[in-house]
């Protein structure tokens, strides 16, 4: 309890010292930002979709850390779900709309899940490091994603580079035609409650930790950690690919060029904040979908919002791994 509130006040002095450096009324400032983030229903609603993905693909991220493969093409990943789920779309429009969204979020949980599990299987079979093979295929899905909205997706008319938009019996269900906060939001968190389950209640969590913490050690033991590593590559890119496909039903209703937010990599500090622990990340992914949600209130009144945001996410970071991260490895015993 003592670590997680030195967090919270550490979070809290980011803000306010990255306000004061930017020449910020700091008391007016925070006053915007929680104004944006939860202010009223809208920027409730704001906050809590900026969340989902971050909470998706830092779930990825994870699972992925926490395994010992570093997995950084949560982008690529997100965006082939993406992608995924538009060509699938196009199949499964005829049936009942329950079923076509489940086929969507299926199949694009398999596609970027192969996707990453290529990258495990190249690591623990070639020793091809996942964190040089990961970022390279985000390239080749961004590559991807511009022939497909500009050839075999594209829109009907040939007019505009993305795909045709949904109907809206297909979309996530919206609780308020005024918001854009979608039934997605909860899809994230019963996948965060699986997975909290997962690694902290079986076998196979203990295992996958184990393999993560001392390889050499599973491999002894004869835990299988080829096996456990590349499985948890494939559930991490899954759980990146879902991300993009619940985007794609509950918010923007169509691909264009301009699907990657960048979401797959602002994972990455997301699972870094919230210590790699599934509770962790979804109070993490809600204190940086608070921060998006509110730098948009910010940048209405001060030319420097929108940078400030992406400031004080980095000095967030920063400042964990200082002194949580450093305090955690002075703490650990001798070999």
């Amino acid at each position: 309890m003592i670590r997680v509130a030195l967090t919270v006040v550490g979070l809290f002095l980011a803000v306010v010292l990255t306000l004061i450096v930017f020449g910020v009324d700091p008391v007016k400032g925070l006053g915007l930002i929680v104004e944006g983030a939860a202010g009223d229903k809208y920027g409730l609603a704001r906050t809590a979709v900026r969340a989902t993905p971050l909470l998706l693909c830092g779930l990825g991220v994870t699972i992925g850390w926490r395994a010992g493969m570093y997995n950084i093409g949560g982008e690529g990943q997100y965006v082939l779900g993406g992608v995924t789920g538009a060509a699938v779309a196009r199949l499964v429009v005829p049936l009942a709309p329950g079923l076509a969204s489940i086929s969507i979020l299926a199949s694009s949980f398999v596609s970027a899940g192969l996707l990453a599990a290529l990258a495990g299987w190249l690591q623990v079979k070639r020793g091809v490091q996942c964190v040089i093979s990961t970022i390279l295929m985000n390239f080749l899905v961004l590559q991807m994603l511009a022939w497909t909205v500009r050839g075999p997706l594209q829109e009907s008319k040939h007019e505009l580079p993305q795909t045709e938009r949904l109907p809206n019996s297909l979309m996530f269900k919206r609780f308020d035609a005024q918001v854009d906060l979608h039934s997605g939001v909860f899809v994230a968190l019963a996948v965060a409650a699986l997975v909290w389950a997962a690694l902290s209640l079986t076998r196979w969590g203990f295992v996958l930790r184990v393999v993560g913490q001392n390889r050499r050690f599973a491999f002894v033991n004869k835990l299988g950690p080829d096996a456990v590593q590349v499985w948890a590559m494939a559930l991490s890119g899954g759980l990146c690919g879902l991300a993009g496909s619940v985007d794609y039903l509950g918010l923007v209703g169509q691909i264009g060029d301009g699907f990657s937010q960048g979401w797959g990599f602002l994972a990455i500090p997301v699972a870094l904040l919230g210590g790699l622990h599934p509770l962790g990340v979804v109070a993490s992914a809600a204190f940086f979908g608070a921060l998006l949600a509110g730098g948009e209130g910010l940048s209405r009144f001060n030319t420097t919002g929108a940078t400030l945001v992406y400031v004080i996410q980095a000095v967030a970071v920063l400042g964990y791994l200082y002194f949580v991260r450093r305090g955690r490895v002075k703490e650990a015993p001798a070999a």
